[in-house]
């Protein structure tokens, strides 16, 4: 069968037993030991890129459900959103981050609760004034904000502009755009302040 292959193919279709030797013991051994080193080296910041792309991909995906009329997928998807944020917060060691990932943690829960009430909205007919529920909800969705704002207030350091995350400037402008969306909600459902 092999000598068939050969003849066809015009090479060894199956390897010959010499060359498996021309890989000296020390060279295999030293490649195995450098790739194992270069896989143990990567896999910690393979995670966390990882883990934040993956914190990206859940707040597009919630941003697609809303935009797809579907706020109880979008509540969901926020909610695994703030989960994600929390847990990279705690891992974080640098002040900075860890506060970053804070805010943004309150921030997406602020908005899992508004869409949330926006579901139950819709759920419940649409009959203005909304339900006390729905109105629960969205004062949820206050103090999260409320929070949020505070976490990120806090995180500003006049004295070291430096020390800040990257993450911030992306994290403010999303608060200042979901506090207009959120305040435009409670007076279009009739809730009380």
């Amino acid at each position: 069968m092999e000598h068939q292959t050969n003849r066809y193919l015009g090479t060894r279709a199956i390897g010959d037993r010499a060359g498996a030797g021309r890989c000296g013991r020390l060279v295999c051994a030293s490649i195995l030991a450098l790739s194992l080193l270069m896989a143990a080296g990567g896999i910690g910041l393979a995670q966390v890129v990882g883990e934040e792309a993956e914190l990206d991909r859940l707040r597009a995906k919630a941003e697609e459900a809303m935009g797809n009329d579907d706020a109880e997928g979008a509540a969901m998807n926020m909610g695994r959103a703030a989960l994600m944020a929390a847990q990279l917060g705690k891992r974080q060691t640098e002040p900075a981050l860890r506060q970053a990932f804070k805010a943004t943690e309150h921030l997406y829960r602020s908005q899992e609760h508004g869409y949330r009430g926006l579901a139950l909205f819709r759920r419940a007919g649409g009959e203005l004034p909304a339900s006390a529920g729905v109105c629960g909800s969205l004062q949820l969705a206050q103090l999260e904000l409320q929070h949020a704002q505070d976490t990120l207030a806090a995180s500003e350091t006049p004295d070291r502009p430096g020390a800040a995350s990257p993450r911030l400037p992306a994290i403010r402008q999303t608060t200042d755009d979901w506090t207009i969306v959120l305040s435009s909600m409670q007076s279009e459902f009739r809730c009380p302040n």
